[in-house]
This record gives C-alpha cells, structure tokens and sequence, in this order.
C-alpha cells in the first residue's frame, strides 16, 4: 500500500473530516472524493496529500480495528 502524494489545499468533494475524538489541532484529517480517500494533517492544510483507493483505505481501517497498528504496552 504506496499512496499517491498530491498538492496541498485543495478541498476534495466531500469537504475534510477528522475524528470525533480529536481533541486539538494535531488531528489527521480524511476526505472522500470520488474512488479515493485523501489523508492530510490538520496542522498544515496545505502540504501534500496522501492520496489512497478505497480498496486500500478499507484494508487500514479493518486493521486499525483488529489492532494491528495497537503499540505495545
């Protein structure tokens, strides 16, 4: 899973989203436009995007929730 790095500030379709337990501005932020999934980091909105097909973005998020990416304790 290698993503396509795009240019910064331009806001993709479906407007940015960022999680609900973001508690300050060091969040990363998603958007979906069309069949991609664009990632960036809400500290600086315009540097590059990293641009993921939605095949790949659903095969991270089913790893994120069988703890795959958990660190140790």
């Amino acid at each position: 899973m290698f993503p396509t790095i795009v240019p910064g500030s331009d806001t993709p379709d479906g407007g940015w989203r960022r999680s609900t337990f973001c508690g300050g501005s060091g969040c990363v932020e998603i958007a979906f436009d069309g069949d991609t999934v664009a990632v960036r980091d809400s500290k600086r909105p315009d540097s590059p995007v990293l641009a993921y097909d939605r095949a790949e973005w659903h095969s991270f998020v089913l790893g994120v929730k069988a703890g795959q990416f958990d660190v140790p304790q």
